[in-house]
């Protein structure tokens, strides 16, 4: 008889389906104790699930299906802790960014923002077209990784991984330009 993870992986839609209506409840009861709102812990559930369906091959066999879900729910409640406290101390800084923002649109500061534009683009084309395509659909047109992952055919972990590759290209090409802006 295969089990329901083995059917998983050979692609069984339904089987992916049982294996929510199985696990979830329980988890979104754990998760619920843990976080602010329902909403969140609805939330939290599905990055919960989406980390367990791309993590499902490295899963081992004697291993506990639920204790393996409740440690990467426990995860998810870390980054969605974490993810709050760089919302809050981001926040915090608007009033200064608003102050920056209305000296940097004083027309002195036209030719400087200009420049900077010009730099920007030129470190853009040094980045390989995989770079910035990524950087593009995630910047410019704000796609979620999740949804990165599923353009890309890459699991959520690998997503991250070559944006971080890509943002770390951009850095080192803006640094190299340095030169030929005069900065």
């Amino acid at each position: 008889m295969i089990s329901l993870i083995e059917k998983i992986l050979q692609g069984d839609k339904r089987a992916t389906v049982a294996f929510y209506q199985q696990y979830s409840p329980n988890i979104f009861d754990y998760l619920k104790k843990r976080l602010p709102r329902e909403e969140d812990a609805q939330e939290v559930l599905h990055d919960v699930f989406l980390e367990a369906l791309d993590a499902l091959p490295l899963l081992r066999k004697k291993e506990s299906i639920s204790s393996w879900l409740y440690t990467i729910a426990r995860n998810e409640v870390v980054d969605f802790y974490r993810k709050q406290k760089i919302k809050s101390i981001l926040l915090s800084q608007i009033p200064f960014l608003q102050l920056v923002a209305n000296e940097v649109n004083q027309p002195e500061f036209e030719y400087e923002k200009e420049r900077v534009r010009e730099r920007i683009e030129k470190s853009f084309s040094l980045l390989s077209p995989h770079h910035q395509k990524i950087l593009r659909l995630h910047y410019e047109d704000g796609i979620a990784v999740k949804q990165l992952a599923i353009f890309f055919n890459l699991s959520f972990k690998a997503t991250e991984s070559l944006l971080f590759r890509a943002r770390q290209s951009f850095i080192r090409a803006y640094e190299r330009t340095a030169v030929s802006f005069g900065t």
